[in-house]
């Protein structure tokens, strides 16, 4: 059983956030909303089907794939990219490809997440504890 099954992750820390919505083209107001909001999140595994989930109080969302096929996938601030995860042990490498590619690499442990993104030069880390 990989350490993730079962568990819901919560943040509690992000660094440079701001920065990459802006890479991203975010607005002010999405960017301060998405400033506030402390998300949890789960990745459960169904078979060879893959659920990510984000829940917030702002918004929920959920992308449902298989490792290493192309999928669409509309971002939380509304962008359409076409999307593919791999799994490396206990990395999720999520990569968008849009008009700004983003690289989203979740490593997770039995008590922690720790979620890189990056989109161009701007790169936010964020830490999420178990709950």
């Amino acid at each position: 059983m990989a350490v993730w099954e079962g568990k819901k992750y919560k943040m509690e820390k992000s660094e440079g956030f701001d920065d990459y919505m802006k890479a991203l083209g975010v607005g002010m107001v999405l960017r301060k909303l998405g400033n506030s909001i402390s998300p949890t999140v789960e990745l459960v595994k169904n078979g060879d089907e893959y659920t990510f989930n984000t829940l917030s109080t702002f918004k929920n969302t959920t992308i449902k794939f298989k490792l290493g096929e192309e999928f669409d996938e509309e971002t939380v601030d509304g962008r359409m990219v076409k999307s593919v995860c791999t799994l490396d042990g206990n990395k999720l490498i999520h990569e968008q490809k849009g008009e700004k590619p983003t690289t989203i690499v979740r490593e997770f442990s039995a008590t922690d997440l720790t979620a890189t993104m990056t989109a161009g030069n701007a790169k936010c880390v964020r830490y999420y504890k178990v709950v």
